[in-house]
């Protein structure tokens, strides 16, 4: 028979009153990200296809890209996630090779990865727009 070890324990279900840590944050944008980019790829793909089929359809995609406000945030919202995703990825990797597994090493990469990754949004968003 199963016997809770400290039945008194308080038990809380509501995740909006729990204070996530700063890594943990990350963690989960970092996958966020991923999915944002796997559904963005329909976009980019389509894109590619157009603009390699004729040179009507890359001049298509060039109009749309610079005339078109929902075109320009949904490149810059694909350009925000892959830079976010991919700083998070570098970070991840450091924690594989065995770099800053500590609690202390673990807050400062989180603290890097937001300050590279808003540098690189900014700088994204500059050249989309």
């Amino acid at each position: 028979m199963y016997r809770a070890v400290n039945s008194k324990r308080p038990v809380n279900l509501d995740l909006t009153t729990i204070q996530f840590p700063l890594p943990a944050l990350t963690s989960i944008a970092h996958r966020i990200t991923g999915v944002i980019l796997f559904v963005g790829l329909i976009f980019a793909f389509w894109a590619l296809d157009k603009s390699l089929s004729s040179p009507e359809g890359f001049l298509a995609v060039r109009d749309t890209l610079a005339n078109n406000i929902l075109a320009k945030l949904i490149a810059w919202g694909l350009l925000s996630a892959l830079a976010f995703h991919f700083v998070a990825g570098i970070k991840h990797m450091l924690m594989d090779a065995g770099y800053g597994v500590t609690l202390e090493g673990g807050v400062k990469k989180a603290q890097a990865t937001v300050v590279i990754s808003a540098v690189l949004i900014i700088l994204a968003g500059v050249w989309v727009w």
